[in-house]
């Protein structure tokens, strides 16, 4: 154990570690469809390395089932009051690299997909956070700080201190973590009534109700010991009207327990001297394999090949959020204009599916829209492109930036939220800086930022150095885990 943390353990009376319980709506590889899945999958297992016994408590979904019922133990099975209704929830344990997982069982709420949408995942996730409660006492294991993630869990620190007076879920500590705040869980307060029982003295301004409706996230900001979300900057932002989405009074009258925590990404999934998933590995003294995976990259996706011509690329969910209303200010200028190539994975507003369809009929051999999701071309992308751009209005953490660093893929961002505590921008006094950025939401500050990046790309001493400290950068899950231990310590 780390000085540090005995000593802290030790003002507060005690000689061991917190264990903790993550509970999540999704956690990867069982279930993913985002970045929450791969922090709770990851995070277990850099706390394990400090010596804090961290566990995660997830829904059954029928992609874990399809994949790993073969590896569940059945634990215990109870029944739990929803409202009126009263439902099965089964308890199964698989340990998966390490790291123990608790999944809950019902077919009616996890047997589809992991999000239901509107009324049908309210109800998803009331169930889970009735289940979880439930549950607690009596896992194989005895957490002292519960860690939920985003609104689908924000209910369980209010439920555990107002409706489980008596039990030990009343005097566990409770963390909660925003990763977006966009996603609130908002209801009438009839529909609340009829899934947990809240009472009703709870329905004002000053717990539950925001703009007229109940709001499962600001509940769990009430009624958290501690909120933290994933990164410093996004912290300070969502505490500002324009980020916070109407909770910007309560994280206001709570600042003196919110803070921000940088994710961290899988160094061993993400590197490009083991990737199995690349055709020629390389790292920061030897880019010949870069080079490779480049001519790979211009191959499989139908580009010209060209060497010396920079890919510019995307990874990312085609929305307002990612910022891609500015992609279609300006990307015919860059294609017009600029010698370079363009190539985008993901998907997202028909809108802009169907823009970057054409665009790539307008500029066939040098653009190309996959319109979908592969995780090998995700690889190879963050291997075989020069430059990676995240134009986004806001970003929590962003872990995108973060990977394509890894891969010497130098990104091109808006300074907002983990971007900014990520990228350090490129100084052509000093050399220092790993990437390019741009301040205010503007199509033509993220046009003079690429105009910028592709002025560098000419300079091969100018492009090597920020090819090497963005391989330097260290975005290991270890200095978040560090962080998070700290954080537990302290709630105790």
């Amino acid at each position: 154990m780390k000085k540090e943390f005995r000593e802290m353990l030790k003002e507060r009376g005690r000689d061991s570690l917190p264990n903790v319980l993550l509970v999540s709506a999704e956690c990867a590889p069982l279930s993913k469809t985002g970045g929450l899945a791969d922090v709770v999958g990851t995070l277990p297992k850099s706390l394990a390395a400090l010596g804090v016994d961290a566990r995660v408590i997830t829904p059954y979904h029928r992609v874990i089932k399809n994949k790993y019922a073969d590896k569940v133990e059945h634990m215990f099975y109870f029944y739990a009051q929803l409202g009126w209704r009263r439902e099965y929830v089964g308890i199964e344990k698989l340990v998966l690299d390490g790291v123990t997982v608790y999944l809950v069982d019902n077919e009616r709420y996890f047997g589809d997909s992991i999000y239901r949408g509107g009324n049908a995942e309210l109800e998803q996730y009331a169930f889970f956070t009735r289940a979880v409660l439930d549950a607690i006492p009596n896992l194989d294991f005895a957490p002292d700080v519960i860690h939920c993630n985003d609104w689908h869990t924000a209910m369980i620190p209010m439920l555990g201190k107002t409706q489980y007076s008596g039990g030990m879920q009343e005097h566990l500590r409770y963390l909660l973590t925003i990763h977006n705040i966009a996603f609130q869980g908002k209801c009438g307060f009839d529909q609340m009534q009829d899934l947990l029982s809240v009472d009703p003295k709870y329905y004002t301004s000053e717990f539950v109700e925001l703009n007229g409706c109940a709001n499962f996230l600001k509940a769990g900001c009430v009624f958290a010991d501690r909120i933290n979300t994933v990164s410093p900057s996004y912290a300070r932002e969502i505490m500002m009207p324009y980020y916070a989405e109407g909770l910007d009074g309560i994280l206001n009258a709570r600042s003196a327990e919110l803070s921000g925590i940088i994710n961290g990404i899988d160094k061993t999934v993400f590197n490009p001297n083991t990737d199995k998933r690349i055709p020629a590995h390389f790292n920061k003294g030897h880019l010949k394999g870069k080079a490779t995976c480049k001519t790979a990259l211009q191959e499989r996706l139908g580009l010209e090949q060209h060497a010396d011509v920079p890919i510019f690329a995307m990874v990312t969910r085609m929305t307002e959020q990612k910022g891609f209303d500015l992609v279609v200010c300006v990307l015919d200028d860059l294609m017009i204009r600029e010698d370079m190539q363009f190539v985008l994975l993901g998907t997202g507003d028909e809108r802009f599916e169907n823009f970057m369809r054409a665009a790539e009929y307008r500029y066939k051999g040098r653009l190309c829209s996959y319109i979908g999701y592969n995780e090998d071309l995700a690889h190879l992308i963050y291997a075989g492109a020069d430059f990676f751009l995240m134009p986004s209005r806001f970003e929590p953490c962003g872990l995108s930036q973060m990977i394509a660093m890894r891969y010497g893929t130098i990104p091109v961002v808006r300074e907002t939220g983990g971007l900014r505590d990520t990228v350090q921008p490129y100084n052509q006094f000093s050399g220092e800086g790993n990437g390019f950025s741009f301040a205010n939401f503007d199509a033509w500050e993220m046009r003079d930022a690429v105009g910028k990046a592709l002025s560098c790309y000419k300079n091969e001493t100018v492009m090597n150095g920020l090819i090497r400290s963005a391989m330097e950068a260290d975005f290991g899950f270890e200095l978040s885990a560090q962080e998070y231990a700290r954080l537990y310590i302290w709630m105790l």
